[in-house]
């Protein structure tokens, strides 16, 4: 068998689940290693609550083929796995909480790759980092760990990951994928697995900080662009204009791709984005202003929104404080089931620190929590305010006449997502105060 078609991935979360399979289901023998046990045992028993899609065919039935065909599965122990597998790949990155970078998951996971790494091998980092993670922090310990030479004794290269999630089998497949490496050798090792996946260009960088330093610009440049979004937002309302109309006509312009606003930049990958570069930033004296207003800017949304919200229940003669505010959606964006740095969860937290009484509906996202409800009836019914922060399809099958009906005579229906846009004029004349951003 060829060498290149037996494939370790660290990481088991949104990234690493799919890009296993994606070489599974491409004939690689794929182990895929998690600290978490729990996740671990899930994934062993074909539970899995992502909500990709393969040519229509669900993760799940993907995850349940490749377990029965014995060429996935998934494991804890490292030592376990066996020696002829002989291509890595990390998909573990480096978590920001209040700016600060958390480096020991993926400190441990080099750790644990460095224990078990052989001559020959081959390793492709996948996680966002800050530029030169990979050459000032991951090489040393994978070195002092295994004994061994980088470039000598084992490839070593860094490749982007550039999913959106949702379409992440068809983009690991269709998107053109970026490589960089230590030296030649790397490089071409790197790029051959990668084509085991890739079926289109694979771009060979002159060095690995090349695409480190790519890929976070990928992703910062779509928070200032939502940054933007949102000032764009305000000036409209203020001039009693529709934003999304006004998008919409902008966006006929061949040249101009304006994103509509939201309540807040969620995910994993947009809001540390700046953060990954603010520490290079600084070590090299350079400023990064503008990146930094914007971040600023998108973090203060769910205050903002919050903010908003009082405001108008104060023109009704209500204190927010007791009030049921139902909340349709809580995934960090349409149609995920992640959420993680949410704005919705955001959104809610300040909105439970205020005294409101809280109750949301999301049927997609897994996490439990004190205000989720199991169906959207509880959450509309008597509510004086309803919020609407992300889409779902069950979401979108919600019955404009229902809110009507069931929100109190004075209520406030907030739309974040653009859902009730064609009811506004039902809800004022049922007295339904209706806004969007």
């Amino acid at each position: 068998m060829n060498k290149n078609e037996k494939v370790v991935v660290f990481g088991l979360g949104y990234v690493g689940l799919p890009l296993s399979l994606s070489f599974a289901f491409r004939g690689s023998d794929v182990i895929g290693v998690d600290v978490s046990e729990d996740l671990v045992n899930d994934i062993n028993k074909g539970i899995t609550y992502h909500t990709e899609k393969f040519e229509d065919i669900t993760i799940q039935e993907v995850l349940a083929k490749q377990l029965k065909k014995n060429s996935f599965k998934a494991v804890v122990d490292v030592k376990s796995i066996p020696k002829d597998y002989n291509n890595f790949i990390v998909t573990v990155g480096i978590p920001v909480n209040g700016g600060v970078q958390n480096y020991d998951y993926l400190k441990s996971c080099s750790e644990s790759l460095g224990s078990i790494l052989k001559k020959g091998d081959t390793v492709i980092i996948r996680s966002t980092v800050i530029p030169g993670t990979t050459e000032d922090f991951i090489l040393p310990i994978l070195e002092k760990t295994s004994g061994l030479k980088a470039g000598e004794d084992f490839h070593l290269a860094y490749s982007s990951e550039r999913i959106a999630e949702g379409r992440a089998f068809e983009e690991f497949a269709f998107m053109p994928t970026v490589v960089g490496a230590i030296n030649n050798q790397s490089l071409e090792r790197a790029a051959k697995v990668l084509s085991i996946v890739c079926k289109t260009d694979i771009i060979k960088a002159s060095n690995i900080k090349v695409v480190e330093t790519s890929k976070v610009f990928e992703n910062v440049q779509r928070d200032v662009n939502i940054a933007m979004s949102q000032e764009f937002a305000r000036f409209t309302e203020k001039l009693g204009i529709d934003i999304y109309e006004v998008i919409k006509i902008a966006n006929t312009h061949k040249r101009v791709n304006l994103l509509t606003p939201g309540p807040g930049v969620g995910g994993y990958c947009i809001p540390n984005a700046y953060y990954y570069l603010e520490p290079k930033a600084k070590e090299m004296g350079v400023d990064l202003d503008i990146l930094k207003l914007s971040r600023n800017k998108n973090e203060a949304l769910p205050e903002l929104i919050v903010n908003i919200l009082e405001e108008e229940l104060k023109k009704v003669g209500k204190d927010i404080k007791g009030k049921k505010i139902g909340v349709l959606g809580i995934a960090m964006k349409d149609y995920s089931n992640d959420d993680r740095i949410s704005p919705p969860i955001s959104i809610i937290n300040i909105l439970l620190e205020r005294g409101a009484n809280v109750c949301a509906f999301d049927p997609i996202v897994p996490t439990s929590y004190d205000f989720k409800y199991d169906n959207a009836d509880d959450v509309i019914k008597d509510a004086d305010a309803i919020l609407v922060l992300a889409k779902q399809k069950e979401i979108e099958n919600i019955d404009a006449n229902f809110v009507i009906d069931n929100i109190q005579k004075d209520g406030i229906v907030f739309d974040t997502r653009n859902l009730f846009t064609a009811n506004k004029s039902d809800f004022a004349q049922k007295g339904i105060k209706y806004l969007s951003l």
